[in-house]
């Protein structure tokens, strides 16, 4: 599947980004300017909309096609190209959800643009896979939840932004997933971390007071839990290979835009363009492969072979960005070289839920429930 051509992606997607995107990158990078505009106008062309159902304002055109608008942005700018998967992924929660009034009422708003949304799932992923204790708790009440506690980290996000979050709640084993509005009574966001990457990306602390959540704004009760992870995390991890291929197709070009002038040298490293073209090839046909099965029969039969691609990924994602410093030497090294950037984005890539070392402890479990072993609750 080519990408060659981002038109036959997504009608006018090459346009907006040549002239919405391109020039904001720098200050997006360096100054941590969030590229608003772009992820509004990006909705309204039906950037998000692949893979949210035609009755919910989505295009139905499938998983695939939501990856292909993630990988045509990753070239340019993987930080735009993560806030598009947090909008896409908060689409698919409430796709894959029960509560037929957040479908009906909020989904096509998220998938044409209308609003935007983060998502807030990487702490109850990560305590399914026994990483970290869940950092938010739930109280039922009569109509809805009281939540409290601390998310240190959510992207996409401000006063009128939605986000989806996860909580425990006493006495079930599995976890609320609700959604929330960043200006709700008792919601504080907080930004005070610097990162060495992707600080256009609206990141913020999230603190809950007894933050109020309604019946009506609820994506999955604790006793529907295990089904609702089985539906969402296939999509929600393969289409992160979106951000992959895009940033790995760039350090090729930026590979072979090098030897242009320096392959006298160039050739005496490992890995050169053709190595990491090639590898690319094969991530890329897979990745669109799973796609497929995902929209035919939700993934869970192939969730084992999503985890190992997305381990392929990342180490794929390193290597790319480290070959295409060496190939740009000196030049590489300024700050405003996207060989440096893409070095950067490629560590954030390597560590975000679920990072390498969490994918590989995943796979470790499902070895070991195989030989008769517990397995996690995802």
């Amino acid at each position: 599947m080519s990408s060659s051509a981002p038109d036959e992606v997504l009608p006018g997607l090459a346009q907006l980004i040549a002239s919405e995107l391109a020039p904001r990158v720098l200050d997006i990078d360096l100054k941590g300017v969030y590229p608003e505009a772009f992820l509004r106008q990006l909705g309204a062309l039906g950037g998000y909309a692949g893979h949210v159902a035609p009755e919910f304002g989505g295009m139905g055109t499938g998983l695939g096609q939501t990856i292909r608008v993630m990988e045509e942005v990753a070239k340019l700018c993987l930080s735009t190209s993560f806030l598009v998967w947090c909008q896409s992924a908060c689409a698919g929660y409430l796709q894959q959800s029960d509560n037929g009034w957040l479908k009906a009422n909020v989904l096509p708003a998220l998938a044409s643009g209308r609003l935007l949304a983060g998502t807030g799932l990487s702490n109850p992923m990560k305590s399914c896979a026994a990483i970290e204790p869940i950092r938010l708790k739930a109280i039922r009440t009569a109509d809805g939840y009281t939540i409290n506690g601390t998310l240190p980290w959510v992207s996409n996000l401000g006063p009128d932004h939605y986000f989806a979050v996860g909580a425990g709640v006493e006495g079930k084993p599995g976890f609320l997933i609700a959604l929330v509005r960043g200006d709700q009574p008792g919601l504080s966001l907080n930004q005070g971390a610097r990162f060495v990457a992707l600080e256009g990306t609206r990141t913020f602390a999230c603190r809950f007071r007894n933050v109020v959540v309604p019946d009506s704004a609820v994506i999955c009760h604790p006793d529907d839990f295990a089904a609702f992870v089985a539906r969402i995390k296939p999509g929600f991890v393969l289409s992160q290979m979106g951000m992959v291929l895009g940033l790995v197709g760039a350090c090729v070009e930026l590979m072979r835009e090098s030897d242009k002038s320096h392959s006298h040298v160039n050739c005496f490293l490992d890995d050169r363009a053709e190595h990491i073209a090639a590898a690319l090839a094969q991530a890329r046909a897979t990745t669109y492969s799973l796609a497929k099965v995902v929209d035919a029969e939700g993934g869970a039969s192939v969730l084992r072979d999503v985890l190992e691609l997305r381990v392929v990924g990342s180490e794929l994602a390193l290597k790319a960005a480290q070959a295409a410093m060496l190939h740009l030497g000196a030049r590489g090294y300024l700050m405003t070289s996207p060989g440096q950037r893409r070095w950067r984005e490629a560590c954030f890539v390597a560590i975000v839920t679920p990072a390498l070392k969490h994918l590989r402890k995943e796979l470790a479990d499902m070895d070991h429930a195989s030989r008769g072993g517990a397995s996690c609750c995802a």
